[in-house]
């Protein structure tokens, strides 16, 4: 009966427990619950606070166990207090950190290349999506390949030029940054294609004129493929089709299936920068 009463009156009122605190104020708890939209955790003031999934990283987590177990001991910070409920919310991203909803399309940013493929570098922007830096916006001059502008792990400074939030695509620029070079206009009578064609004019009237008579024998034939005759496999590509298929029937099953979702995430990745290289050809146009 005694333990009882004592523990009676070591509660404090939950009311007077969130009074005490103050957003942005940075603090340690203890994860004491899971759930499917985010994790419990008691932070030491008699009512535990919830940090939602989405405020577990600035990356996309699918599902709170991702990032913490129960029994951890994070670092977290509160982000609300509701103090007509009595609930607190935190966060484990540290305040002032950017996120992707904060960028804005002409904004500046540094990063660092963390990739580089054949059309396109990758930057990371510390907004847990790393932005593309495709090859057409590295220099107002022709680049043959990202490698002669960039290198991976370099930092680099960049300009949105377009921003997709809710797809999450982020597209830079180092030319938007650069200044303009002065177009040089072609003297009169420069123009290759125009040479050409007065070339090919002036051959089709010599041979009107007979200088070049037409040969004399039988008409050539000409023979030809039917169209889909470049779908159809050829002996080299059935051949590594075959040794793929033995491989990956030989490798184990998470050994396929970890090799199945690179290949699939370098195909997406592939399309992607695909995608926009035909939006760029077609804003150029």
């Amino acid at each position: 009966m005694t333990a009882e009463r004592t523990s009676r009156v070591r509660v404090i009122k939950p009311k007077k427990i969130v009074k005490k605190l103050a957003i942005n104020m940075e603090l340690e708890g203890t994860v004491k619950r899971l759930t499917d939209f985010g994790a419990f955790v008691d932070i030491g003031v008699g009512r535990d606070g919830l940090v939602h999934v989405s405020e577990m990283s600035v990356r996309r987590i699918s599902k709170p166990s991702d990032v913490v177990s129960v029994g951890d001991t994070i670092k977290v910070w509160i982000k609300d207090l509701d103090r007509a409920h009595n609930r607190i919310s935190l966060t484990m991203i540290p305040p002032g950190t950017k996120r992707l909803r904060d960028l804005e399309e002409g904004e500046v940013v540094k990063g660092t290349v963390t990739r580089i493929l054949p059309y396109a570098a990758f930057v990371d922007i510390g907004v847990g999506r790393d932005a593309m830096l495709h090859i057409r916006e590295m220099s107002w001059q022709f680049v043959k390949k990202p490698e002669d502008v960039v290198k991976e792990g370099e930092e680099i400074e960049a300009k949105i030029i377009k921003l997709d939030k809710r797809r999450e695509r982020i597209d830079l620029s180092l030319k938007a940054l650069q200044e303009e070079p002065e177009r040089q206009e072609r003297p009169q009578g420069s123009n290759p294609r125009q040479r050409t064609e007065g070339q090919s004019s002036r051959g089709r009237s010599s041979r009107s004129k007979g200088q070049h008579p037409p040969r004399q024998g039988k008409p050539m034939s000409y023979v030809s493929e039917p169209d889909d005759a470049s779908d159809e496999p050829t002996a080299l590509a059935l051949a590594l089709k075959k040794a793929l298929g033995d491989e990956m029937a030989k490798a184990p099953a998470p050994r396929r299936r970890k090799e199945r979702r690179q290949k699939q995430r370098a195909r997406r990745e592939i399309d992607e920068i695909i995608a926009r290289t035909l939006s760029y050809r077609e804003s150029g146009s």
